[in-house]
């Protein structure tokens, strides 16, 4: 039985079977409860007469309905609803009832000690989207996601597309507790585990920036409000506008979102999260001392490594998680050059070779690895979260620059997002254009610095 793990067989065989996939997802989030009410909306093509599944993890499953057929709920079983003779247009509806964790997957809810205040958050990647809606979780099948949020009504959400303004929901009963409901432009497509959903009385900052394409950006900077004294935003900006500035140009393309939304979060089991215009991080970076220049500084990279996501992993994204090393490495490498050429930490290349060290010590564990893992299912991905899939990845790919000449480098970058955009791609893909754009063959450098572990 497959629990809730997924295999790359698998992914592969089911978007084989799957075509385009649009959500319609409905949530209410509340303060108090152990679970939350989620309806799920799938519209999808597929092979006439094929069979597939859908990933859902929730204590548990109300109904399902596949085409106006009633499926009962039997045919949920193992984290996974089962589906027989698909059609070639396909309208799946599922209720469930998810469950609010506090672990820092799927949806997390905290209530802040200081002045009872509850705020909620989600984190998906690798695979925790299922936590809260029913999906086809992995990153190949991109879709488009129009989410509609139900929250107390002092409450505000934050999402992938910008805020709207909430609409006020009818009291039923006297005492009962005053709601509102967001609901949020569709998406451009994107995966499954850069959608997010942000909700709870977050204290705002807002400001806005103009991108190379003339459009107006806005910009947020959110927080819990027990720590709104100590959140410094027009730092957080700063090093946001020259992020957008160093990318944009580098890129060629502008920002491919409508907003940016930056949240400090608590109880985060990450550094942060690059989900499409609706950045988490954790709230340990709000330094509730005057914060030392190292600290300035690794904060900054953090805001410059997940704005490089934006393009290189969100605009355009891995077709299975054995390149999740390109994603990682390339934001790690692109956040040293910007803050070098972009911020004020002109020396930041120095810190580069310092984090280096952290993958020069994974490389001499018996768990070293090549840098281009086998990733066979999603248990994979998990061992693979370390200092030689950020670090020296990073630095294997500063080296290619050199090697190809950082021009067709940049070259190469603005052909894969035009190729690419909105879908997906492979490191194939990746050296093919640094192959095109250089004219080197890349089939030995490969062989010697991604696909053999241990020091070179």
């Amino acid at each position: 039985m497959p629990g809730t793990n997924l295999t790359k067989i698998e992914a592969e065989e089911r978007q084989n079977v799957i075509g385009k996939v649009d959500y319609t997802v409905q949530v209410e989030l509340s303060e108090s409860g152990d679970t939350f009410s989620s309806r799920t909306v799938i519209d999808f093509a597929a092979q006439a007469g094929a069979s597939t599944f859908v990933d859902l993890i929730a204590p548990e499953v109300l109904s399902i309905q596949l085409n106006g057929q009633d499926l009962g709920t039997d045919c949920y079983r193992d984290s996974r609803i089962e589906l027989s003779e698909l059609k070639a247009e396909n309208h799946l509806e599922v209720v469930a009832d998810c469950a609010y964790m506090h672990t820092g997957e799927g949806a997390h809810r905290f209530t802040d000690p200081a002045d009872g205040l509850t705020y909620v958050y989600t984190q998906f990647e690798v695979p925790d989207a299922r936590r809260v809606f029913a999906c086809f979780e992995q990153p190949d099948l991109k879709a488009t996601y129009q989410f509609s949020v139900t929250v107390p009504e002092s409450w505000t959400v934050l999402s992938n597309m910008d805020t709207p303004r909430p609409q006020s929901l009818k009291v039923e009963r006297a005492g009962d507790t005053k709601q509102h409901v967001f609901h949020f432009e569709r998406t451009p497509l994107i995966s499954t585990y850069i959608t997010a959903l942000v909700a709870g009385p977050y204290h705002s900052v807002k400001s806005v920036l103009t991108s190379i394409d003339g459009r107006s950006i806005p910009l947020g900077v959110y927080c819990r409000q027990s720590l709104a004294k100590y959140l410094d935003a027009d730092f957080v900006f700063e090093q946001t506008i020259a992020g957008f500035r160093f990318y944009e140009s580098h890129y060629g393309r502008p920002y491919p979102f409508t907003k940016y939304d930056q949240i400090f979060v608590p109880e985060y089991n990450a550094g942060a999260m690059e989900n499409a215009g609706c950045i988490t991080f954790r709230d340990e970076y709000i330094f509730r001392t005057k914060p030392s220049g190292a600290q300035l500084e690794q904060l900054t990279n953090t805001i410059l490594h997940e704005l490089a996501h934006m393009w290189f992993g969100d605009l355009v994204t891995m077709k299975w998680w054995d390149d999740l090393w390109l994603n990682e490495s390339f934001a790690e490498f692109m956040s040293y050059w910007c803050m070098a050429e972009g911020t004020r930490f002109s020396d930041a290349w120095t810190g580069f070779t310092m984090r280096k060290v952290w993958g020069v010590n994974c490389d001499q564990l018996p768990t070293t690895h090549p840098i281009v893992a086998p990733i066979s299912d999603l248990a994979d991905v998990e061992v693979n979260f370390d200092g030689i899939t950020y670090s020296k990845g990073a630095c294997v790919l500063r080296q290619l620059v050199a090697y190809v000449g950082e021009g067709n480098f940049l070259k190469a970058l603005r052909s894969y997002f035009a190729s690419h955009e909105y879908s997906n791609a492979t490191l194939a893909d990746f050296l093919g254009e640094l192959e095109n754009a250089s004219g080197r063959n890349l089939k030995q450098w490969s062989q010697v610095w991604l696909l053999e572990a241990g020091i070179t």
